[in-house]
């Protein structure tokens, strides 16, 4: 399951999209890890990157619609090859995978407006290299967008003076365009209009950060814009904001899947290598159990943004339960990598502070990314949203395939409103869980029952709800086990398409982990101050333990763990 780039084998199915990869991945060997940190260390704009990235065409078959793409079928926008390729460009270096990721973000508005010139602007723009940005935030409000200051003034028919600012916007420096949101003066409804960086009333007022990337705080100066500039105006506006963040969250998981993977196998390869005591590092217990939680933890980070990627392409207006699973890639799998960051940085110990090592970069890149694109917070109120459709209300719904075919996905520029998202319903969570007849899933199965006791004793305590109903902690924690539910659901749909890469014993050993962060969260609510004694004594049933088995845990060690000991090292 994991990428390997000295055994790589794509997992697209078109030989343009592996050559891609291919060619992505010799970029950076070529460049070697003595360059790249060199260069991470300096703060070196990625120009050798870009003009990588430019010379083959990348960025503008990746990103191109294929409706844009002048009948070339390498030119379309296919989340399936997108998600590698992400891993791929975080696996190396999260700064060259921002570049990216930002320029998604920059394009989500312009893909999905109505404005056929700016589009076809943007598409000769892509061909020629460019790059682009997003500019929502701003300095006083974040990601408020309800509180946008950016004014877009109207002079005469169809002309216009933009006039503010915008803070934390990736690429902002060198962007062919800026998909910028702002109000109207006259009447207050959103807008969305394009700006260029290279225009003399645009001003980059400086990066804010002090790393690789530019993260700029851009002014628009009395910026003239005339009609021809504009995107969407009003509610189209207002949905493109959030459905291009649902498009470019989706990645963030995919980078920490990425970062993670790389730094694995460094740990691996440094405890395998050292001697303490007269003992291989990786022959202690505990570095075991470390090890092994990490890859199981990878693993299903992985299985789940694959996953989650099929319902990503197979929505539509009548099937929306992407929409629980998308901002679970960017707040579930991004905290995850923490932890598996965490863990094997006890593992690799003062070696992960040495310049020399990705790990160094490891912890310090695996912190942005539960804080981008909403924060794990913003993330958690949105998923709670579904919760009550999700356990109480299933309906049925055809079963989803492995959706890895090439072609362009047309409805995630067409989502629609973004409103109406506690309507949504979703299939029975069951149905998987039924086909996984394991120790530690069963267990965990009789932890949900116990937490959907709890949320129907909740609810009948009316002074209770009302009381947690303000409470974000506590309904934070409540999502953590909610979340959990559904993150189990989707990572056995994936073992069932996949079961040469997830067997019966890693899956136990995997749901091994699960019951314990159930727990752990149950423990969590318990401790709440607006708990109830009822809702209190609940949760103490379901803390668990998980399902022991050491012949489970010594296959897991030595298949999988063990065995990426020499597997990977990057070149020098």
């Amino acid at each position: 399951m994991l990428l390997n780039p000295k055994k790589y084998v794509s997992c697209c199915s078109d030989e343009q999209s592996k050559e891609i990869m291919r060619k992505t991945i010799n970029f950076f060997e070529t460049k070697g890890k003595t360059n790249l940190k060199r260069d991470d260390h300096e703060r070196v704009w990625y120009a050798d990157f870009l003009e990588f990235v430019k010379n083959e065409n990348i960025f503008a078959a990746l990103l191109t619609p294929s409706a844009y793409g002048q009948g070339d079928p390498n030119y379309r926008w296919d989340t399936w090859r997108n998600c590698e390729f992400n891993e791929i460009l975080a696996f190396y270096a999260l700064h060259y995978w921002y570049a990216w990721q930002v320029s998604i973000l920059g394009l989500g508005p312009i893909w999905m407006s109505k404005n056929e010139e700016v589009k076809k602007k943007t598409a000769e723009l892509l061909r020629e290299g460019g790059i682009f940005a997003f500019g929502l935030s701003e300095k006083e409000h974040g990601a408020d967008i309800y509180s946008t200051e950016m004014a877009l003034a109207r002079q005469g028919e169809g002309t216009y003076l933009a006039t503010g600012r915008k803070y934390y916007i990736g690429n902002a420096n060198k962007a062919a365009l800026v998909s910028t949101l702002g109000k109207m003066v006259d009447s207050g409804d959103f807008v969305f209009f394009v700006v260029g960086s290279t225009h003399g009333k645009y001003e980059c007022v400086r990066n804010l950060v002090n790393v690789q990337s530019y993260v700029a705080e851009y002014a628009l100066n009395d910026y003239p814009i005339s009609d021809a500039d504009i995107l969407s105006v009003g509610q189209d506006a207002w949905d493109a904001a959030l459905n291009t963040i649902n498009i470019g969250k989706f990645n963030l998981g995919w980078a920490s899947i990425g970062i993670c993977t790389h730094a694995l196998y460094e740990a691996v390869d440094h405890a395998a290598n050292r001697v303490l005591y007269g003992k291989h590092v990786t022959d202690f217990p505990h570095i075991k159990q470390l090890l092994t939680d990490a890859y199981c933890r990878l693993v299903a980070m992985k299985g789940f943004a694959l996953r989650a990627s099929d319902y990503m392409r197979s929505a539509s207006s009548e099937d929306r339960r992407y929409l629980l699973y998308n901002p679970m890639v960017k707040m579930k799998v991004t905290t995850q990598g923490e932890e598996v960051i965490n863990l094997l940085w006890d593992v690799i110990a003062a070696k992960g502070f040495e310049r020399d090592t990705y790990f160094e970069m490891a912890t310090r890149d695996i912190r942005a990314l539960p804080k981008l694109e909403g924060t794990v917070h913003v993330n958690m109120a949105l998923i709670i949203k579904f919760m009550r459709n999700y356990f109480f209300g299933p309906v049925e719904f055809p079963e989803i395939p492995r959706v890895n075919e090439p072609r362009n996905d047309d409805f995630l520029f067409n989502q629609g409103q973004t409103k109406g998202l506690g309507k949504i319903k979703f299939h029975d969570y069951n149905l998987a869980y039924k086909t996984a007849d394991l120790p530690n899933v069963n267990l965990f199965c009789e932890q949900i029952e116990i937490f959907k006791e709890f949320l129907i004793a909740s609810a009948s305590d009316a002074t209770a709800v009302e009381a947690q109903a303000k409470d974000i902690d506590f309904l934070l924690t409540m999502g953590e086990l909610f979340t959990l539910v559904a993150y189990g659901q989707i990572i056995i749909e994936y073992r069932n398409l996949n079961r040469h890469q997830i067997s019966d014993d890693l899956l136990d050993q995997i749901f091994d982990v699960m019951v314990r962060d159930f727990s752990k969260y149950a423990l969590q609510l318990h401790s709440k101050p607006n708990s109830t004694e009822k809702q209190m004594e609940i949760c103490m049933r379901m803390i668990q333990r998980p399902l022991p088995n050491p012949s489970r845990f010594s296959a897991i060690w030595n298949d999988h763990v063990y065995a990426l000991k020499g597997s990977y090292t990057m070149t020098d």
